[in-house]
């Protein structure tokens, strides 16, 4: 059932982050999904698209800095 709607608990559970993780990535990273009535869904296959393009580094919640060149601010 990839198409499954999941609420943000369940995808805290999923990826073993907080509510506050997911409320950030929704935010700041582009997390997919859309609101039902009050509550916030994402469909499966779509957070797991997300997470699999290296969109967040769900071990530390954080998308992985940017390397610069020495020399380079």
């Amino acid at each position: 059932m990839d198409d499954l709607s999941l609420s943000v608990d369940a995808i805290v559970e999923d990826l073993g982050v907080s509510r506050d993780i997911v409320s950030a990535w929704t935010a700041e990273r582009g997390l997919p999904g859309h609101r039902v009535g009050r509550l916030w869904k994402s469909k499966k296959n779509a957070v797991d698209a997300w997470v699999q393009g290296d969109a967040a580094d769900v071990t530390r919640g954080t998308k992985e800095p940017e390397r610069r060149e020495a020399g380079h601010p």
